[in-house]
């Protein structure tokens, strides 16, 4: 099992990270590369979870995701053709003093096969870097989104 932790500081609110990394609609895959939008299906919604088979380049989870805290997004792996047990992923978003939001990123990787065991070793060690990347993407994604157009 790898946990992987990860830190980023943005421009976004709390508010806008969570609407964001909440978007379920078309274009996911311009703010998660590992959310194809061809193979996202959203099983069920509510204002505060969402039901979500996601995935890309073959690998798929389904996650269940509860923001009902404003601070805090659980995502928890129900099924997926890699991970098991206890994967899964917790952002944790603070406001600071200064304006900006620090997001504090936990993501579990426990391989229900083979192939989940060396994928997660491997984000756990070598391929972290590849992760934090993607996070740090995802975050630019949204505060693109989010500041004003000149």
């Amino acid at each position: 099992m790898s946990i992987i932790r990860m830190t980023k500081t943005s421009t976004a609110t709390p508010e806008q990270l969570v609407a964001g990394i909440t978007d379920f609609g078309p274009g996911r895959s311009k703010l998660f590369t590992a959310s194809a939008d061809d193979q996202l299906k959203v099983h069920s919604r509510s204002a505060t979870r969402a039901d979500v088979t996601e995935g890309s380049g073959g690998v798929w989870e389904r996650l269940e995701y509860d923001w009902s805290d404003p601070n805090r997004i659980v995502m928890t792996t129900v099924d997926s053709n890699l991970w098991g047990g206890a994967s899964g992923h917790t952002y944790t978003l603070t406001r600071r003093p200064d304006g900006l939001t620090e997001l504090n990123a936990v993501v579990i990787r426990e391989g229900k096969n083979l192939k989940g065991k060396i994928v997660g070793f491997l984000l756990g060690s070598v391929a972290k870097s590849q992760l934090d990347k993607a996070l740090g993407n995802t975050v630019t994604a949204i505060e693109a989104r989010n500041s004003p157009h000149i």
